[in-house]
């Protein structure tokens, strides 16, 4: 069974941290004050704002931001500012113990993805995968992906239901959610953070990749043996795309289409999971219901 961390209610802690890329701190004061006109108080670590190289942090102060966090009890859950890169380089220093017994909502995605992984992988904890604090600027924090992490946090299920894609294979599906950034779920196939996704929802998304990057890594995925006895296929949105000079001679979207249309379970494409605007806040480890028909998709926790 997974477990599930408390859910907020105003007046918790939230801990902001930079546990991978760097962040300016102009980027995250309006994600500050979101939170706080909802009620709770938020802890600022010490790498966001902070810079070392590509980094907010060395990896040691990064580790220990993170794992500050992690340990204190007066935290209620952690939202992770930005991701970027750099998780790789110190999930296996974290320390879990405390953690696993007093377990609180960690949140992010893209590179956040190998946190996400390993934490259901290893301990069964579920995590949030969710807008970060650059998704709330320019006034898009009333936006319904930023309100859907809201909801998230206090604890209200979703039930999110958008249109229907002409690439979508329909059908049903009932299962434990898990996911994330495709190539960061690449990445952690035959590591200690590998997820297995037998009898699972896989939901993925990509940005900024080559088209035939994409195609390699779907079929490393199919490889590997993870696209094999899905519950159900989430293709979230894949966003600046770019291709080779030689075009690869298809979209990517049908390019996913090609290497998944003989699987028998639902896929639905274009789902609201991104590293755009679009993208509702989705609890790994937690059981969902599919549903892609023609013309509706519907994924709602159960």
């Amino acid at each position: 069974m997974t477990t599930r961390p408390p859910y907020l209610k105003p007046g918790d802690t939230i801990g902001l941290v930079c546990p991978s890329g760097y962040m300016p701190a102009e980027k995250f004061q309006t994600c500050i004050e979101t939170l706080t006109e909802w009620g709770f108080k938020v802890v600022v670590g010490k790498t966001p704002g902070h810079q070392f190289l590509y980094f907010s942090g060395t990896d040691k102060e990064r580790l220990n931001d993170l794992q500050r966090m992690m340990d204190n009890k007066n935290i209620n859950a952690i939202l992770c500012a930005r991701g970027g890169y750099g998780m790789g380089r110190i999930i296996d220093k974290l320390d879990f113990s405390k953690f696993k017994h007093h377990p609180k909502w960690i949140i992010g995605f893209s590179d956040i993805t190998v946190l996400h992984c390993h934490l259901f992988s290893n301990y069964n904890i579920a995590s949030l995968h969710a807008p970060m604090a650059a998704a709330f600027n320019d006034g898009e924090f009333k936006n319904e992906y930023i309100q859907s992490l809201h909801e998230a946090m206090l604890g209200q299920k979703a039930d999110y239901k958008t249109e229907g894609n002409i690439l979508d294979q329909p059908g049903k599906a009932k299962g434990i959610l898990v996911g994330g950034n495709l190539s960061l779920l690449v990445n952690v196939v035959g590591t200690p953070s590998d997820i297995k996704t037998k009898n699972k929802i896989l939901f993925i998304e990509e940005v900024g990749e080559y088209i035939y990057g994409v195609d390699r890594m779907m079929y490393q995925l199919k490889r590997s043996g993870k696209l094999d006895n899905l519950k159900g296929l989430i293709i979230g949105r894949f966003s600046d795309m770019k291709d080779t000079t030689i075009p690869f001679g298809k979209t990517v979207e049908d390019a996913i289409k090609d290497l998944v249309k003989d699987y028998d379970y639902p896929v639905c494409f274009r789902f609201p999971v991104s590293h755009d605007k679009e993208n509702y806040a989705l609890k790994i480890g937690l059981t969902y219901k599919l549903k892609v028909e023609k013309g509706s998709v519907e994924l709602k926790e159960l």
